[in-house]
């Protein structure tokens, strides 16, 4: 069990935790998941100080990081958060982290309903409020955060979390060795019914479909056994955007956030492709866990409803980062088409200045498990005038010949050898493709095994 250290509670003799708290408590008969999505009664009755069980892989224990880790600002944005819940998430920053590694705690308020969520919390050391004046959403509240951050690395974190023993510390350790990386914890779960801490499975990364949409999935086999040091980071394709640290140098070249996207959603993959395409790199560092209350619904307002500015965040993303492949969203997410997504044309440039590869780079190279999805394919028969292309008999070296012969059968209903399936951009019969025998004038044409990297296909 990971405890608070005495000294650090001794700190905060300003703070009138009593008083924070009962002034919130829940109306006897009120719905208890009523403002919040989760039970507040549940996190209402639970220590702001609760011992969690120390869910990292034992060898973690072992892991020795440098003494001169770079300090960091958090920056935990929310709108109307429970406040058992959100002082919760500031206590075990402070109590499980070295003193050292906190430059500050930067909590921005998205205009909350009452300012003293906030406002009260900076008797706290290191504690510092921020009040939006009116509703901006995680993604610009994010990036306000980060413009006041004094420190050289941020942690952004959400405020219904809870962090793990040496939580911070191999993060930092991978930042420090290369600033490129953009890193993330296992995300463990904290029950939205009972507040029980539980253990995430550490074989996961963060995936998604063409619509979209984010996904937890197993890390493909070959990098499994690959793995021999269970305590080694993951690399992602993308993370899920609640939790992560990146140098802030990095964070500003890469031009922070699409501030253009609306309250939440859509802005995670956003900043992978862009990580990843411009230079740097994605990983889950499996040594670093913190807790995290999934919620099955968002508790506050959309504006625009939650539909329309998914729709146009995603839609933001797929316009400027996904080139030719934003077809399969499209296809993916037909609701998108000829919704109004405002003008992308500074993250276009964004994007030309810093010379980011193309997406078909980060398909190949970084997520080649996303399949391009398959046009139905329609077979039909090569004529030339009474003639059809068709296969024909095997040669002596054991290659199927193809050439032209009389038509037989219908136009819908051929036979075998004179049907065919046009898989762009191969010429399919089965599973053997049309090919050429070499590039020189009277080559034979024969049917070979399918590879859509040979030239002579």
């Amino acid at each position: 069990m990971t405890r608070a250290p005495q000294g650090e509670k001794n700190s905060r003799r300003g703070f009138d935790e009593k008083a924070y708290l009962s002034s919130k408590v829940l109306k006897a008969g009120e719905d208890p998941y009523r403002q919040h999505a989760f039970n507040q009664l549940e996190s209402d009755k639970l220590s702001s100080d609760r011992p969690i069980r120390d869910t990292r892989h034992y060898r973690c224990t072992s892991v020795r990081y440098d003494t001169d880790l770079p300090a960091t600002s958090l920056i935990i944005t929310f709108h109307n958060e429970a406040r058992s819940t959100l002082l919760r998430t500031v206590k075990s920053v402070l109590n499980r982290t070295p003193p050292s590694l906190i430059q500050e705690i930067i909590l921005v308020d998205d205009f909350s309903s009452d300012p003293e969520d906030c406002q009260l919390l900076t008797k706290i050391p290191k504690v510092k409020c921020l009040r939006n004046t009116r509703r901006e959403g995680l993604i610009r509240s994010r990036v306000r955060g980060a413009e006041v951050a004094t420190a050289d690395v941020l942690t952004f974190l959400d405020s219904h979390c809870e962090v793990n023993s040496e939580w911070l510390q191999p993060m930092l350790q991978r930042v420090k060795e290369d600033y490129t990386r953009v890193v993330s914890p296992i995300i463990d779960v904290i029950s939205l019914d009972n507040f029980a801490y539980l253990a995430a499975s550490a074989d996961l990364r963060g995936g998604f479909d063409w619509s979209l949409h984010f996904k937890w999935e197993q890390i493909p086999i070959e990098q499994k056994m690959s793995r021999t040091d269970p305590t080694q980071s993951i690399r992602t394709p993308v993370i899920a955007g609640g939790i992560f640290v990146i140098d802030k140098s990095w964070f500003n070249h890469l031009g922070k956030y699409d501030t253009q996207m609306d309250i939440w959603g859509g802005e995670n993959f956003e900043l992978s492709f862009r990580v990843w395409m411009c230079g740097g790199s994605l990983e889950i560092v499996p040594c670093s866990r913190v807790g995290h209350v999934f919620r099955k619904r968002h508790p506050y307002d959309f504006p625009e409803g939650n539909a329309l500015t998914y729709i146009k965040n995603t839609k933001r993303t797929a316009e400027v980062w996904m080139d030719e492949y934003k077809q399969y969203y499209y296809e993916a997410r037909p609701s998108a088409i000829g919704k109004s997504f405002g003008s992308v044309a500074d993250r276009v440039e964004q994007r030309r200045k810093l010379n980011c590869k193309s997406f078909q780079w980060y398909l190949e190279n970084v997520y080649p498990e996303l399949k391009i999805p398959e046009k139905e394919l329609i077979p039909g028969v090569i004529k030339q005038g009474g003639n059809c292309l068709e296969s024909r008999a095997q040669d002596t070296t054991g290659n199927t010949l193809a050439g032209m012969g009389n038509c037989k059968g219908t136009v819908n209903n051929p036979p075998v050898t004179q049907e065919w399936v046009f898989s762009d951009p191969l010429i399919r019969q089965q599973d053997k493709c049309l090919s050429i025998t070499s590039f020189s004038t009277g080559s034979q044409i024969t049917l070979e095994a399918c590879n859509q990297k040979d030239g002579r296909q």
